[in-house]
């Protein structure tokens, strides 16, 4: 093992090497950084032509250079390195590491929610083939696969920013749409659950009275205008996800397990209001920060102590249920100050931006508040990029699930009496994911690359954004540090994701071909 890593690493240090080489070539040779300053009627334009060619070694050929720039990268394994200055004259490190956080931030959280909801529906539309539900998904697939990124984009800024705030000022629901969003919950939700027509007529009856109902219940409670959950909305909540998440991960019929899913949403209502009083500390990434652990640990417990013989399973069920609770927990939080913050003249009752990453405050704000504005900054990007990558996600699930419900061993594990939902998650699930490993790794490693026509358009600086300032400045340096980062991540993905095929897939073994 150890030495196929080095032998991989070995390998993929010559690919950047080479890469970053004919990366660094073709773009001196092609592009003038003094263009604009010959054709410059200034007269310290002789002046600032020495000063950038000074600043950039523009007097050294280009292969030359490659190996100043190449020395400057190798010397941060001295703790003496540097990634050159930009036209600017600022540094090259500033730049990037400046950027990577909001590269994170923006496409970090599209890509999970892309990845949760894509391969959740490509399993149901597989396990509902020639379905309604499934004829939907991949006509749903094929157009959002198909739709330009930038026009999305545009699209929720009209209808998700510019309109919801202005319903915002009024925020009841209409009739008319409550019944076309009822019809269209039915609709969905009989798919999902029913292929028999009794069934999904039952099905669809229940959503759309439990949808119009809940519209209903909004309007009456001004909830739009003062959003909470409170105890009573966690416990419905927490019961609900105890249930769904017990049922896909051992079955419904494991009593012991439910129970203890039930026991830690018990346990987190309980600890609300102490919970309540922690947010209003001081220091709140060290309060979160605590209470995360602490969930972990009380989860843990619980499930050991309740688990009887599987603990395994137990502890993994009820760790997913207090972690799905504490995320409640604290949207909660973040709903009781949502009056407050839309209040704000800063953001006056507009809270829905379109364009930033946050805003400037030009008075004192909480922590709480500063969180719910960089999410409110997050929606319309994450949701642009989670409605276009997704679509790859349920096709690439959906395909290799029904491939995989064909095999001979699936026949087998039927044959001997095992339950449909063991058959599913224990022995097709895990090997769908097989072929999809190098898939996922890789679209992480993409999360620091950034988006950049998203970026553009939401007028987000991340690493998208650092790219195309690179290109269109002709900056050297700049682009070479853009390069640096996801370059080595993109073959390091590569590697990690061989790893991981072999220690999903028994029958690869790394080496195995040396």
């Amino acid at each position: 093992m150890i030495g196929y890593i080095v032998r991989r690493l070995g390998v993929l240090l010559i690919i950047l090497l080479g890469s970053s080489f004919l990366l660094f070539n073709l773009t001196a040779i092609s592009s003038d950084p003094l263009e604009n300053l010959r054709l410059s009627k200034d007269e310290n334009a002789k002046f600032q032509i020495a000063a950038l060619t000074r600043a950039l070694s523009l007097d050294v050929p280009p292969p030359l250079r490659y190996f100043l720039w190449l020395k400057g990268v190798l010397g941060y394994l001295i703790g003496q390195g540097t990634l050159g200055l930009t036209r600017e004259g600022g540094t090259v490190v500033e730049q990037v590491s400046q950027a990577i956080p909001v590269s994170i931030r923006l496409v970090f959280v599209a890509t999970i929610v892309a990845i949760i909801m894509g391969i959740s529906l490509g399993i149901i539309s597989a396990l509902r083939q020639y379905s309604r539900f499934d004829y939907s998904m991949t006509f749903a697939a094929f157009l959002m696969f198909s739709l330009p990124i930038f026009w999305v984009a545009v699209l929720l800024k009209q209808f998700l920013a510019i309109e919801f705030n202005d319903f915002l000022e009024t925020p009841k629901i209409s009739l008319t749409y409550m019944v076309i969003v009822s019809i269209l919950s039915g609709v969905f939700w009989s798919g999902v659950l029913s292929l028999l027509n009794k069934r999904a007529l039952i099905t669809f009856s229940l959503a759309s009275s439990l949808t119009f109902g809940s519209f209903l219940l909004i309007n009456y409670l001004d909830w739009l205008e003062k959003p909470r959950l409170g105890l009573i909305g966690l416990a419905i909540l927490g019961s609900a996800f105890a249930v769904a998440i017990t049922a896909i991960s051992v079955g419904i019929e494991d009593k012991r397990i439910l129970k203890a899913s039930f026991v830690a949403v018990g346990v987190g209502l309980a600890s609300y209001y102490p919970v309540q009083f922690a947010f209003k500390l001081p220091y709140p990434n060290i309060v979160l920060l605590s209470l995360a652990v602490l969930t972990f640990m009380v989860a843990a417990a619980i499930g050991w102590l309740m688990g009887g013989e599987d603990k395994g399973p137990a502890i993994r069920t009820v760790t997913i249920v207090s972690v799905i609770f504490g995320i409640l927990t604290i949207l909660d939080r973040l709903m009781q100050v949502w009056p407050r913050y839309v209040s704000l003249s800063d953001v006056n009752y507009r809270p829905i931006p379109t364009i930033g990453e946050s805003r400037i405050w030009f008075e004192p704000v909480s922590f709480w508040i500063r969180l719910l504005d960089s999410l409110t900054h997050l929606i319309l990007p994450t949701l642009a990029l989670t409605l276009i990558s997704f679509a790859g996600y349920i096709r690439f699930s959906r395909g290799t699930l029904l491939e995989v419900l064909n095999q001979d061993y699936i026949r087998t594990a039927r044959s001997k009496g095992l339950t449909e939902r063991t058959v599913i998650m224990r022995h097709a699930f895990r090997n769908t994911m097989i072929p999809m490993t190098t898939i996922l790794v890789v679209d992480f490693a993409g999360v620091i690359g950034g988006a950049i026509i998203t970026e553009r358009v939401f007028g987000w600086r991340g690493m998208g954004t650092l790219f195309n300032n690179a290109i269109t400045n002709m900056d050297l340096n700049l682009l070479m540090g853009v390069f640096l980062v996801t370059g080595t991540l993109a073959v390091l993905a590569n590697l990690i994701a061989d790893l991981l095929y072999s220690v999903m897939d028994p029958r690869v073994r790394v080496g195995a071909g040396k």
